[in-house]
């Protein structure tokens, strides 16, 4: 899937998900740089317990195959 495709795919997924308003107010808050992906992430994955973590990505891995030559596992 090309950029173009994959943006106009999530931009429906929001929209579907919060409403064409509030997908903009997303988007304007992302490009005006308020908004650090980064820290956000690492704010969420570190209030998750870590037993609760591990037990998600083995979950994720047995839910997910891998599929390719070479698997790189958690």
């Amino acid at each position: 899937m090309d950029g173009v495709a994959l943006a106009s795919r999530c931009m429906d997924i929001l929209c579907e998900s919060v409403g064409i308003v509030e997908a903009e107010r997303f988007i304007y808050y992302i490009k005006t740089g308020a908004f650090d992906y980064t820290k956000w992430q690492r704010d969420f994955y570190d209030a998750i317990p870590e037993d609760e973590l591990r037990n998600r990505v083995r979950k994720y891995n047995a839910d997910n195959p891998f599929q390719g030559d070479k698997a790189v596992r958690v």
